[in-house]
């Protein structure tokens, strides 16, 4: 999955972790992908979809932190918790708001099996445990399914992670290359 990765992704793996800024940085990036996604969906189906992107949202900030305690970098952390959207917009036929052509959902599930299956996450369940409480439902849209269109897919980057950096596309986690602070 190609990921963008800067900066501002390590300031906010920082502040995530921290009391008090934690739940505040929660909120935000919650509030963040919210918009982001809901901008991508199909015309007049935002409004539908936000209390549900919303919620989701917020219970996978969950999963990157378990991601990060288990040792994954942070790009990787991060592209987990795209993937569980993902494997939801999939669930949903909102082919449109995926990242990755829907052919290539199963080989990117592979690429984290051991997190996800350790975590009762499968494509069908894509919050597994780290589900709090009740999502509420959102219309789906399973006929795009048939003839999906996916306007902010990047195809066949289903074996690395992909980051994008101001040197073009490259292939890895790059978050070794962000000092951290007091280095």
């Amino acid at each position: 999955m190609k990921l963008r990765q800067n900066v501002r992704h390590f300031a906010a793996k920082q502040a995530l972790t921290m009391p008090v800024v934690g739940e505040k940085m929660n909120d935000k990036l919650v509030d963040l992908h919210t918009r982001v996604f809901g901008e991508r969906a199909a015309d007049g189906r935002r409004a539908e979809r936000e209390p549900h992107l919303e919620t989701f949202f917020d219970c996978t900030m969950a999963t990157y932190l378990a991601a990060l305690e288990a040792g994954y970098p942070e790009a990787e952390a991060r592209e987990i918790t795209h993937l569980q959207a993902n494997f939801d917009f999939y669930n949903h036929g909102w082919t449109e708001m995926m990242e990755f052509p829907v052919d290539e959902v199963e080989a990117h599930y592979d690429r984290y099996a051991d997190f996800f299956e350790s975590h009762g996450i499968t494509i069908d369940d894509p919050l597994g445990e780290f589900r709090e409480g009740e999502i509420p439902e959102a219309p789906s849209t399973p006929e795009n399914l048939d003839d999906p269109e996916h306007p902010h897919a990047a195809e066949g980057f289903a074996d690395d992670v992909y980051v994008e950096t101001e040197d073009g596309v490259v292939v890895g986690d790059r978050s070794d290359e962000i000092d951290e602070p007091g280095e």
